[in-house]
């Protein structure tokens, strides 16, 4: 997978000079609207992380193939980490453009809500010693709090808010062509790092499971 390092790496130089030195200050924010990019982009994949582990929570409950468990459990503590990142980016774009960290905010609030449930997921699944126990209720909780995802994508049309919206009525970006290839290119860039990420966690959950697997033959053999 040398590969995917090198192509990720240049991905990201390449997104990083559109975003530092291509793409052109916006007119009433200057510099620090350039977080936008990384706020955005992260949240996108972020999402896209809780819905990976959506779909094999469902798959694990219906298989009960522990390969699913760990992608899901893999790709909730990636989400974690971008939503982190979101919350962070947000709360420095706040205090230039509004002048406050944080307000509570519907679209900042439902995502604060996200980011309790997938740490509470991860906590979840270190309390429980027992595999299939952890793995089954892991993937319930990990289906019922991606219910959150499209609260807080829907929520600057649900309520009032004073967050930016990105998309015009009809779908289209309100952004300008420069600014919109910056943002798919450090979406591409984020995405190409969570699938890099993906695969380092589920390599080294493989071995931690192998290891357990040593462990349980030379107990009862020994037993």
């Amino acid at each position: 997978m040398h590969w995917l390092n090198w192509i990720t790496l240049t991905v990201i130089i390449l997104a990083n000079y559109l975003v530092f030195i291509w793409v052109p200050l916006e007119k009433v924010m200057g510099a620090v609207q350039k977080i936008f990019y990384f706020h955005v982009a992260t949240a996108w994949v972020g999402f896209f992380a809780f819905f990976v582990v959506f779909i094999f929570s469902i798959f694990y409950l219906i298989t009960k193939n522990e390969r699913w468990d760990r992608y899901s459990a893999a790709s909730a503590e990636i989400g974690v980490v971008f939503i982190s990142i979101v919350i962070l980016t947000g709360a420095i774009w706040g205090r230039a453009f509004w002048g406050q960290w944080w307000t509570w905010d519907p679209r900042l609030t439902t995502s604060l809500v996200l980011w309790f449930i997938y740490i509470a997921y991860l906590l979840f699944r270190s309390a429980i010693e027992e595999r299939e126990k952890k793995a089954s209720l892991s993937a319930i909780l990990g289906i019922i709090g991606f219910l959150d995802v499209p609260v807080v994508w829907f929520s600057i049309r649900w309520w009032r808010t004073i967050h930016p919206n990105l998309m015009e009525t009809g779908g289209k970006m309100a952004i300008s062509p420069k600014m919109g290839v910056t943002l798919l290119l450090a979406i591409l860039a984020f995405t190409l790092l969570y699938i890099l990420l993906m695969t380092r966690i589920i390599s080294l959950q493989k071995l931690a499971d192998e290891i357990y697997r040593l462990k349980e033959e030379i107990r009862s053999h020994w037993i």
